[in-house]
């Protein structure tokens, strides 16, 4: 099955640049930064698992390691532990902050109550905190759809069509799906001022009240289309990007779902089509292939128009 897009963002090392990467497309922002602390939240959702796991680590070590030090600077407030030893004291932090006490070693000053009372109030808010943000990791509703690798241009009813095949990949019927098909293109204005332009493409079927198998989008290229007239090689001029974006209601999880993903100009094949991933059983139940979800085919069904050539021709 395909992978989902992943989004990617970094900071770039000397300047307040974000660049931001969809798939194969990348644009940067200028005086935003990726990490901003008075929203901690959204950074801490953000991360990747285990970029979010190394983080909770390294806060972890941070918070028993300042908390040792104090108890390190002065020698005493924790009884059975070796005058100037680090490392008693750095794992009677690590006891404290998870309010788990073995008798061994406890506060022996006032110095050494204040300070683990403190350290206790923090173990107390850190593993809160902690706990509510991995259950927002874990609720959180993925979305299942399956989306061909290459998005192809053949002819249907007599006229080239855009179409991408998407699968539901869940085991229930999802509901009330909803799809939008979007173009980025690189056009030169009349004054020789290369700009982006996104516009929409109008899908013949954008709405779906049963989601339960699979779903192909298409797109017809005719006069009201921006991409009226591509072929494969003005869509790699152009920059071409095509987006698509998808919303369905899970009944079982009683919410709504979204994905999306994007496709480079060199991902679009001209001149094919998909094969059938759709059959039945002996007793008429549908079957729902979804290893050949992005298979292609030569689309030989109908006279190919001159001009719309497979990409692969204008690349060779």
């Amino acid at each position: 099955m395909p992978r989902p897009l992943r989004i990617r963002i970094k900071q770039e090392a000397g300047e307040k640049t974000t660049r931001t990467r969809l798939g194969s497309y990348e644009f940067k922002k200028k005086g935003v930064s990726r990490f901003d602390l008075r929203d901690p939240y959204h950074l801490a959702t953000a991360l990747t698992w285990s970029q979010f796991l190394v983080a909770f680590l390294a806060l972890y070590l941070l918070v028993n390691v300042v908390f040792a030090t104090l108890f390190w600077l002065a020698p005493g407030s924790v009884t059975n532990a070796r005058p100037y030893s680090f490392v008693d004291v750095f794992f009677f932090s690590i006891e404290t902050l998870a309010t788990v006490g073995y008798g061994d070693m406890h506060p022996a000053t006032l110095y050494g109550h204040v300070i683990a009372a403190a350290e206790i109030v923090c173990g107390l808010a850190f593993t809160a905190i902690l706990t509510g943000l991995t259950f927002v990791r874990f609720s959180r509703p993925q979305a299942k759809f399956v989306f061909a690798p290459h998005p192809v241009v053949a002819i249907h009813n007599g006229k080239p069509s855009l179409m991408l095949r998407v699968g539901n990949g869940r085991a229930e019927v999802l509901m009330d799906a909803t799809a939008k098909l979007n173009v980025l293109l690189s056009v030169l204005t009349p004054d020789g001022t290369r700009v982006n332009r996104a516009q929409e493409l109008r899908l013949e079927r954008a709405h779906l009240p049963l989601f339960p198998l699979t779903w192909t989008l298409e797109h017809v290229l005719d006069e009201r289309s921006p991409l009226y007239g591509y072929d494969a090689a003005r869509a790699i001029a152009a920059e071409a990007q095509v987006f698509v974006m998808l919303e369905a209601r899970d009944p079982t999880l009683v919410t709504s779902v979204h994905d999306f993903r994007n496709y480079a100009a060199k991902d679009i094949r001209f001149g094919m089509r998909y094969v059938d991933a759709l059959s039945r059983e002996d007793d008429g139940t549908p079957v729902a292939d979804f290893t050949k979800i992005g298979k292609l085919e030569p689309d030989v069904g109908e006279r190919w128009e001159p001009g719309w050539t497979d990409r692969e021709d204008v690349e060779n």
